[in-house]
């Protein structure tokens, strides 16, 4: 099952943008999907991820101001990220955790927070 990411663009700080993660199959398929990012000159670092029974983890970075949800007859994961900083300026991937500890990786989408 493939990964694919979008929805992402241009932004003004305080602003808000959803991205989404769309699946080629069932999401069932993951035990769990993630969000990442990768800012320039930086290292990837986790944003959170959702279970397959819809647990969530945000990380204490964008904690109350990111949201993961996921749309199970879409096949999409979204990242709704509201409150948005310069600092959230990044490439945002999404990743499957298959049940053999293999992660299917999506292309990422483009984030840029400024005025």
């Amino acid at each position: 099952v493939q990964l694919q990411a979008s929805g992402g663009g241009l932004a003004q700080p305080g602003g808000s943008l959803r991205l989404s993660c769309a699946a080629s199959g069932s999401l069932n398929t993951f035990v769990s999907v993630g969000w990442h990012r990768q800012a320039p000159g930086k290292q990837r670092e986790l944003v959170g991820v959702i279970t397959r029974v819809d647990s969530t983890n945000i990380v204490d970075a964008v904690k109350g101001r990111f949201t993961i949800t996921k749309d199970n007859a879409k096949r999409t994961v979204y990242l709704q990220m509201n409150s948005l900083k310069s600092e959230d300026t990044a490439r945002y991937y999404c990743n499957g955790l298959l049940p053999d500890g293999r992660s299917s990786w999506g292309q990422g989408t483009l984030v840029t927070v400024s005025s």
